[in-house]
Formats: structure tokens, sequence, C-alpha cells
């Protein structure tokens, strides 16, 4: 194929989110991880103690795909293949969703796995309150852009295989320097678990244990 050339070309798609509506002040946006669904996230995000009292947006990444021979079509959000126009995309793809809601006094981005960068790509240079990044690693992209993040909450279990404390403690090195940032190692794998909820509220500073007023 050495005498073609590769171009690219912008295509409209469609992405799908799931909503569920609560006060207009707080929003939470969430990111599923690889392989996973909206569906699936929203059944991790409605555990979350005191998620009652904010607007919930499931984001769908938007490259569906079927999971082996089951038939079942789960989502991606994206690969190697011209990644930097897939980051393009996807940004612009979450700033369209956030904006189809009234500007909230706290925005809060939270990914886990694979959808641990979309939340850092999402929170990098907005107005975003807080990020919660559970099982995923800050993108090299946002490493390199250095733009300001809001508060940051990391979430690790001591199982983890993939988001390993190596990869921790590198993130933890580059995000001290231009956020505020804490963690919490629980005890579990590449996972949700009761114990990283563990009775946490959200607020605009990520998770914490106190009332959201």
């Amino acid at each position: 194929m050495s005498d073609f050339d590769v171009r690219t070309i912008p295509a409209t798609v469609h992405g799908r989110y799931l909503v569920r509506d609560g006060p207009p002040e707080r929003l939470l946006v969430g990111f599923h991880g690889y392989g996973e669904t909206a569906e699936a996230h929203v059944g991790e995000l409605r555990q979350i103690p005191g998620v009652d009292r904010w607007t919930v947006v499931a984001v769908q990444a938007l490259h569906p795909f079927y999971m082996n021979r089951t038939g079942m079509v789960v989502a991606s959000w994206m690969t190697s293949l011209d990644r930097d126009l897939a980051i393009d995309d996807n940004r612009e793809y979450v700033r369209s969703i956030v904006a189809q809601f009234p500007p909230p006094r706290e925005l809060v981005f939270l990914g886990f796995s694979q959808g641990a960068a979309m939340a850092y790509r999402a929170a990098a240079g907005s107005n975003a309150t807080g990020l919660i990044a559970l099982g995923g690693d800050v993108p090299p992209d946002v490493v390199d852009s250095r733009s300001k993040l809001p508060p940051v909450l990391i979430g690790r279990g001591i199982r983890e295989e993939w988001y390993t404390d190596e990869k921790l403690q590198k993130d933890l090195r580059f995000l001290r320097e231009v956020a505020t940032v804490s963690t919490c190692v629980y005890d579990g794998a590449h996972e949700w678990t009761v114990e990283f909820r563990g009775g946490r509220r959200i607020s605009g500073s990520a998770l914490t244990r106190q009332q959201v007023d």
C-alpha cells in the first residue's frame, strides 16, 4: 500500500448517553470502561451515597462492537489507530453533552478503567469542580498539555493488575503539580467496591464523607 496516501475526513456520528434528572446545579458525568456500556455504568453510579442530589449522565463510548459471540453490544473509547483524531472527537462529544444542561454550580467527571482517561480529558482546562478516576491512569495528552485540573480523587484496588502502584505513583507526581489530589487504596481488584464508595458522598472536590449541601 506504499502508493496509497492515508487521508481522513470528519464524519457525523450519533452518540448516546443516559440521564437521570436531578438538581440542575450539580452535574455528574460518568465514563464506563472498555467493553462496557452506559447501562452498566449507571448501575455503579446509582450506588454512590448522595448521588440522588445530582443530575447524573452516563456517556456511551462512540465505538460499539459485539462482545465475542454473545451478540451483546459493548463499546470502546478509542484504539491506537488515528488516536489523536479520536481524542479530539471524544472531547467535542463530551463538550456537546455537557452543553445540553444548564451551567451547573458543581460539575464532576468520573471515569472507570479506560473511562478514567476520558474523565481526565474532559476535566482538563474545563470549569469542572471535581474529578474521580477509578482504576485508570492519566493519559499522555493530558500530561503533555499540563492543563490545570480540579481536585482529583484516585481509586485503586490493592489487587489491581492493570493500574499498578507504579502507575499510581507516576500519576501522583504529575497531578500534584496541577491539582489537589487524594487517593483511596481499597481491598479489591480492577473493580468498583463497597469499600471504595465507603459511605463517601460526591462533592465538587470529588468524593468526601461529608453531606452534600
